[in-house]
């Protein structure tokens, strides 16, 4: 469907009709691209784009831009990254982090606290860890992995996917706690760890993006995390916070003993010049 302004000039110069052929055919393109980029790829001054942008109705490139990203009903990664960075017209790191703390903050408020005690629980009476993370969460899994076993904690990381997942989740049984993030959805993997609990008799702890997941979506334990809403860019920001919360919970518990683990860890670093 052909873009609508709020105006149609009646006659558009050479390099104006060139400029909006341009936007209509590259649309995705066009929204990250800032008036310095397109006057140097389609060799328009940056006077002409702005004149253009007048002519359709806008009072400047930032509006161009918000008028194409309101008709574009992008999908996906590049949608949601599109409509966070132009949501001021243009990208503003400060404006950034400032959503940032909008995230961490809504997390903590709806934090439940015997939820979060129940999930300490689990991990620090657990047999053996399991973590499986997978695309954008295979961060958080690493640092929780990362951080647990330098805590001393018996934790493995399983395979994001295929079958050395299911080779991996085969050796978790009772006693045992498997780990998975799950935000907007339970992914295929998540389903199949849920499903394999039944027979095998883990646990499972999931951070979730939703408050409230379906019954067949939700773990023994769930710990919620906000990301942002349904059509903006998803952070890892309160996701990385809370790891790393429960993390410091689980070193408080051990007390000692943690710190001697940290403290040895330390002492074999220095002898071995690593």
């Amino acid at each position: 469907m052909p873009l609508q302004f709020p105006q149609s000039p009646e006659k558009l110069t050479p390099a104006e009709r060139r400029l909006l052929e341009f936007i209509e055919s590259h649309r995705e393109e066009f929204l990250f691209m800032t008036i310095g980029q397109l006057s140097a790829d389609l060799g328009v001054s940056e006077a002409t784009i702005s004149r253009f942008a007048r002519h359709l109705g806008c009072q400047d490139f930032k509006q161009l831009k918000n008028w194409v990203l309101a008709q574009n009903h992008l999908e996906g990664p590049a949608g949601k990254l599109a409509r966070t960075v132009l949501a001021d017209g243009e990208f503003d790191p400060r404006h950034y982090l400032q959503q940032q703390q909008t995230c961490l903050q809504k997390t903590m408020e709806a934090l439940d606290i015997a939820a979060f005690g129940a999930a300490l629980e689990a991990l620090l009476s657990a047999r053996r860890i399991f973590i499986q993370a997978k695309s954008a969460s295979v961060s958080m899994g690493q640092l929780l992995f990362f951080r647990l076993r330098r805590l001393g904690l018996p934790v493995e990381l399983l395979p994001g996917s295929g079958s050395e997942l299911l080779e991996g989740l085969v050796q978790a049984g009772k006693g045992d706690l498997v780990v998975f993030f799950g935000f907007s959805k339970v992914s295929a993997e998540g389903r199949m760890i849920l499903r394999r609990q039944k027979e095998a008799g883990y646990r499972t702890l999931c951070f979730t993006g939703r408050l409230h997941p379906p019954a067949e979506d939700r773990a023994d334990l769930n710990l919620y995390v906000y990301r942002g809403t349904e059509k903006e860019y998803h952070s890892m920001t309160a996701a990385a916070a809370l790891v790393d919360t429960l993390v410091v919970a689980a070193s408080q518990r051990l007390g000692a003993d943690g710190a001697a683990r940290l403290k040895e860890l330390h002492r074999m670093k220095q002898e071995f010049g690593r």
